[in-house]
């Protein structure tokens, strides 16, 4: 008999973006070709479309994509620097992880506010926003689950309480993502723009995203601790006590003094990141401390030498300059850690294969923009774009983009494929329309996010319901609402920023 399960898998994102690619192969030959004219900076000039002798891509191409999505071609840049900064960034968290921190971290707030759970949903929940704003916290939330189930349910909540606080959490903060790498970070690069472009408004969009999730949840948390026989995993109280109680996840009263430091590191590592990428002389000509401050340190007789010549003023960084940011961080970590050298390699080298597999989705969704800038319809496809979009207003485009990536989300899955498939068309298409690309990038990630709250093919959901044992149709029935409300605050969010420029 045939195996359901088997006929009805969805591709990996790998296969989904090789096939577009082989599709955007045969639309070389397809559709006409085409070119715009271009600035200094390399941005199109609306109105200056021409066509010109067209070039199909053969089956050579569709196979060299890939690499050349990496490398780079004439025509398009190469993905080696993100790919890499992830896959940095992945030994960083490799090495943080060993330390224990994070885990130990929130597990030691955990046991000092029991008895004060009321307190935790919106504490915890908040720290579990700032991880996924900042780098993307997801599949680690999952180690949380069979620590917060027992707690929640023992003290009169439910299984669905403990869930919200780490899944909801940890994607509100995506979906409000501000320099989070795979989201904030591919999709800017992809576009060439600082992935510091936009974060002011991001930042509240963050804060009243993460408060409208907190309000929801203590709403209903509320509401089961009144009347147990509210939750809509009532039937699974007396099993979730049994099973979780005999839990043997060991909680630790507070962190070492290592741990401590390894925090303190960490906090500091996001904070340098979070202020090089802000564009200080951008948003005031007039503040030049970063800049002024570099100049003289640099300039210091030995001390300038010993630093580096080409130290970059914060505000100012790019790819290179955080994915160093990252490395030093590392290392700074394994000292302070009092790491091995063996442990370090171990864990460094091994948290950057837990993210090589997202490196290279990043190269293969680019070489879907090598096979269309190769072909020359690129520009066809987005003069099509200017022509359809003449007239349309930037609130109505963005809405649009907003609502394009949705489905789009559930078609690629990750989040940095999806960015890199795409953010090369409707970065372009927006300034079409008078919409800065920080607001596509916005829109893009608020999409991403907000589909990873239900998305059966998210590690992150799955991983979480599986270990509280709560069917995904349960999950979609208690989270419709927020949905409906993040789908709602989003649109009004956005359209706002493209009225006022943000």
């Amino acid at each position: 008999m045939l195996n359901l399960n088997k006929r009805l898998r969805m591709p990996s994102a790998f296969t989904i973006l090789f096939l577009l690619i082989i599709l955007v192969a045969i639309l070389t030959w397809i559709v006409p070709a085409g070119q715009y004219e271009t600035t200094k900076a390399g941005n199109i000039i609306a109105g200056t479309y021409q066509s010109r002798s067209s070039t199909p891509q053969g089956l050579w191409n569709i196979f060299e994509a890939p690499i050349n999505g990496m490398v780079g071609t004439k025509t398009t840049e190469g993905a080696i620097s993100v790919s890499l900064f992830i896959m940095v960034i992945g030994g960083f968290l490799g090495v943080t992880t060993k330390t224990r921190m994070l885990d130990d971290g929130i597990g030691s707030v955990v046991k000092k506010y029991a008895g004060r759970e009321k307190i935790l949903i919106p504490f915890l929940m908040i720290l579990f926003a700032i991880g996924g704003s900042t780098f993307g916290m997801g599949e680690e939330t999952i180690a949380f689950v069979p620590i917060l189930v027992p707690i929640m349910v023992r003290v009169g909540y439910d299984s669905i309480t403990a869930i919200s606080i780490s899944l909801i959490g940890s994607q509100v903060g995506c979906m409000a993502s501000t320099v989070n790498p795979f989201a904030t970070g591919v999709a800017s690069e992809t576009i060439h723009i600082s992935p510091g472009e936009g974060i002011i408004p991001r930042l509240i969009f963050l804060v009243l995203t993460v408060i409208i999730a907190i309000i929801y949840v203590m709403h209903y948390a509320i509401k089961v601790k009144e009347d147990p026989s509210k939750s809509v995993v009532f039937e699974r109280r007396q099993h979730d006590l049994k099973e979780f109680a005999n839990s043997d996840h060991e909680i630790v009263e507070s962190l070492s003094k290592r741990q401590k430091r390894v925090l303190v590191a960490f906090l500091l590592i996001f904070v340098v990141m979070i202020c090089s990428l802000v564009p200080w002389t951008s948003l005031n000509k007039n503040f030049t401390f970063f800049v002024d401050f570099t100049h003289w340190i640099t300039n210091v007789p030995f001390l300038g030498a010993f630093i580096g010549k080409s130290l970059v003023p914060l505000g100012n960084w790019y790819f290179t300059e955080i994915t160093t940011l990252f490395l030093i961080g590392s290392v700074l970590i394994m000292y302070i850690f009092h790491m091995s050298e063996t442990d370090f390699i171990n864990s460094f080298m091994g948290g950057m294969s837990d993210l090589l597999n997202v490196a290279i989705i990043v190269a293969v969704a680019r070489g879907i923009q090598v096979v269309m800038n190769d072909g020359n319809i690129t520009a066809t496809v987005l003069h099509a774009g200017e022509t359809g979009l003449h007239g349309l207003s930037a609130s109505l485009f963005i809405v649009l983009t907003y609502i394009f990536y949705i489905p789009m989300s559930f078609l690629i899955p990750s989040s940095s494929g999806l960015a890199a498939a795409t953010m090369g068309i409707m970065g372009p298409l927006g300034r079409f329309s008078g919409v800065s690309g920080s607001l596509v990038v916005t829109a893009y990630q608020s999409a991403s996010g907000f589909v990873n709250l239900i998305t059966p093919t998210s590690a992150i959901v799955m991983g979480s319901l599986a270990v509280a044992h709560i069917n995904i149709v349960t999950w979609i029935k208690y989270v419709s609402k927020l949905m409906l409300i993040l789908f709602v605050f989003t649109i009004i969010f956005l359209v706002i920023c493209s009225i006022f420029k943000f």
